[in-house]
């Protein structure tokens, strides 16, 4: 009897958020209400946005020209802070100009090494993959790692590095598939869509986004942040829902329709981002809603089909609620 009612009393200390992720769950709200001002009308998108900064992770932003990629990309760097680099995707774009170069010195007599804008805080990779592949592949360890190896030295990137990454659909013109490597580094993806009409009309009305994007300010430090990274990581996962997720992720692996299924690594990503997710609901636990919505932010730029032509995201997302039909939902 006792051991019941300190269960059912650690149960209702659980339903309530602790002290001190109230502040981070403020950072939270504060960071997706200031981002909704410059992007309109799309939940899917500002969540996305808000798992990726919280939970340290890269975020891709997939979907046709001028809905809004690189706006949504510029409001989320200056909210952030930190020194932002915007690195345009373009067929003749070298490693080299994404890491930087060693050059010799006549003055000094030594090489010496002239860094590339991915040593930022921030990087907006514009239409990543206009990049050749070569280019592209500059980004894996940079990403994994957040470091550089040229010339076999080793340079380590700014805290805090994040890639914010926009592609078109693979199917335009003049475009490069990103690898499976590379895919399974960005921790989560979003597509913007479409707007509805009232909010397209109050799009054009104001001339765009411009002014919304003029009045953003930071809203944390570098330091601040990796603090509540830390604070979310700490937010607990039962063994039935870490596996629930693990669960899920192995399914994706056995349909009949996919070649390459979700990744370990997709997996922890998966229990990352819920983490922040139990935290925009103000939980200190990861339920099973949480890593189901993770689901979705996190695999699906990651599922490779036997069909090249159903890389289009609404199939993919038909093809994880399949994956999640087949996995019970721990009680």
């Amino acid at each position: 009897m006792l051991e019941i009612e300190k269960e059912n009393q650690t149960q209702m200390q659980r339903e309530k958020p602790f002290s001190s992720l109230e502040a981070v769950f403020a950072a939270c709200n504060n960071f997706v209400s200031n981002l909704a001002t410059v992007i309109l009308g799309n939940s899917e998108a500002l969540t996305a946005a808000t798992v990726a900064v919280f939970s340290g992770g890269h975020l891709l932003l997939e979907d046709v020209p001028g809905v809004g990629k690189t706006t949504m990309a510029k409001a989320m760097s200056k909210l952030i802070g930190g020194k932002l680099a915007r690195i345009q995707g373009n067929p003749d774009l070298l490693p080299s100009d994404i890491l930087g170069v060693r050059i010799y010195s006549i003055k000094n007599e030594k090489w010496e090494f002239h860094p590339g804008p991915i040593f930022s805080n921030i990087i907006l990779f514009d239409e990543l993959n206009r990049t050749p592949p070569r280019s592209q592949s500059a980004l894996l360890e940079t990403m994994e790692e957040s470091q550089v190896s040229i010339d076999g030295q080793t340079y380590q990137l700014p805290k805090n590095h994040l890639v914010i990454a926009t592609q078109n659909p693979i199917g335009h013109g003049g475009t490069y598939p990103l690898v499976e490597s590379q895919l399974d580094r960005f921790l989560v993806s979003a597509s913007i869509g479409y707007p509805d009409l009232d909010t397209e009309t109050s799009l054009v009305q104001s001339r765009g986004a411009d002014e919304a994007l003029s009045l953003l300010k930071p809203l944390f430090t570098a330091d601040e942040l990796s603090v509540y990274r830390k604070k979310i990581a700490e937010i607990y996962v039962s063994d039935k829902v870490a596996r629930y997720g693990v669960e899920i992720a192995a399914s994706t692996r056995r349909l009949p329709e996919v070649t390459l299924g979700a990744s370990p690594r997709a997996s922890i990503s998966m229990i990352s981002s819920a983490k922040t997710l139990a935290l925009l609901h103000q939980r200190d636990f990861v339920i099973p809603d949480d890593i189901i919505s993770a689901t979705r932010l996190c695999l699906t730029h990651r599922l490779i089909t036997v069909d090249p032509e159903a890389k289009r995201v609404d199939t993919i997302k038909y093809l994880l609620e399949k994956a999640l039909s087949k996995v019970d939902i721990p009680l």
